[in-house]
């Protein structure tokens, strides 16, 4: 008899292992929308972009529990295709990871996507002056979508439909970079490659407490851009911050710090302006240096989180853009302790930096 039970018990787990395991997906999109100028000076930009988008996903059943903490997200890869309809636009090929979050039953999905571009045809001085938005050939690429979406509909065949916005920039690396927006109308199909799972809810883990006491981060950002002068040529930069933070729960933390901002090309840029633009009374030596103070927002996923922060310039001697910025990105956790990030500082629709950091949280 015990040795029936202990066959019993043997299955149970294996058929477990069986319904959790992870399966995989593709998805084929066809693109079409309008470039969203978000300044003056860019409206001899506009056009009726098309194009597609292909993604090859894990989809997860519960066999990790950041799986059911999320309500089973897809993740996984994209390539994306766009064809501006404007001359001096041109076309780009974008790559990179992808995250499909679920709601209302599986019915809607959240797409977030973030990745690098190439674009075509840049901004150059003799062949194609007026594409203000590309300074360089590699960009950083963003997409957030909102569709409806159903699977298994004939077979393994689904179909989904929605919207999707989309963000390049070169986060100023090289002037110009106005960037550019587009806003898409998505229509699809998907296909899952293996049979469908079950998936299995993780409640024990669900009703840990991840409620914390305060930390502190020191945190090193850093990289190249170059001032809005084109042809001055890039410079590094060094973004020094601190803030303390409390995760409240599963996914949620809140943050509040400063930071010193190190800009470089700003020592050339206001000897420029100084120079060009008497009128301003600029003085040539003054502090490029800039220290800000911000709060944000985290969200936990698993090893990767993403980030969100707003800040304040406090002391800004030099003031070639607004007293308010903004940061946006993710973080990896090498340990519980230590991290590497990627974000994109900005002035509200102006990027400043493309952002490469390290830090610890204490």
């Amino acid at each position: 008899m015990r040795k029936y039970g202990l066959l019993l018990a043997l299955f149970s787990l294996v058929s477990m292992g069986q319904q959790n395991k992870d399966t995989y997906a593709f998805e084929a999109s066809l693109l079409r929308g309008n470039v969203l100028p978000h300044t003056e000076d860019l409206y001899h930009l506009r056009g009726h972009p098309e194009g597609f988008m292909l993604s090859f996903l894990k989809q997860t059943h519960g066999e990790k529990e950041w799986h059911s903490a999320y309500n089973f997200p897809d993740y996984g890869v994209y390539v994306a295709y766009q064809n501006y309809q404007n001359q001096f636009l041109g076309q780009i090929v974008s790559a990179g990871l992808q995250y499909n979050f679920y709601f209302l039953n599986r019915n809607i999905e959240l797409k977030l996507s973030q990745g690098m571009a190439y674009a075509t045809t840049p901004y150059d001085k003799v062949t194609n002056s007026k594409n203000k938005a590309f300074g360089s050939t590699l960009m950083a690429n963003t997409n957030i979508g909102l569709f409806y979406k159903k699977e298994h509909i004939i077979d393994r065949f689904g179909l989904q439909a929605g919207f999707l916005f989309t963000h390049c920039s070169n986060g100023r690396t090289k002037s110009p970079n106005s960037g550019i927006n587009t806003f898409l109308v998505n229509v699809g199909v998907n296909y899952d490659l293996g049979e469908k799972n079950n998936r299995v809810l993780d409640t024990a883990d669900l009703k840990k407490n991840y409620a914390e006491p305060i930390h502190y981060t020191f945190v090193v950002r850093a990289g190249v851009n170059e001032s809005p002068i084109i042809g001055s040529g890039q410079h590094p930069f060094y973004h020094i911050g601190a803030y303390a933070d409390k995760r409240f729960n599963r996914k949620s933390a809140l943050q509040l710090g400063t930071e010193l901002f190190l800009t470089t090309s700003f020592v050339d840029f206001i000897k420029y302006k100084s120079n060009a633009y008497p009128e301003l009374h600029l003085d040539p030596n003054t502090d490029y240096k800039r220290i800000g103070v911000f709060t944000g927002y985290e969200l936990f996923v698993n090893k990767i989180s993403l980030e969100a922060q707003l800040g304040y310039y406090v002391y800004q001697p030099f003031k070639n853009d607004i007293s308010i910025y903004d940061r946006v990105g993710f973080k990896y956790y090498w340990s519980k302790k230590v991290f590497s990030s990627f974000s994109v500082k900005t002035h509200l629709f102006l990027a400043e930096a493309l952002e490469f950091g390290i830090g610890v949280r204490l």
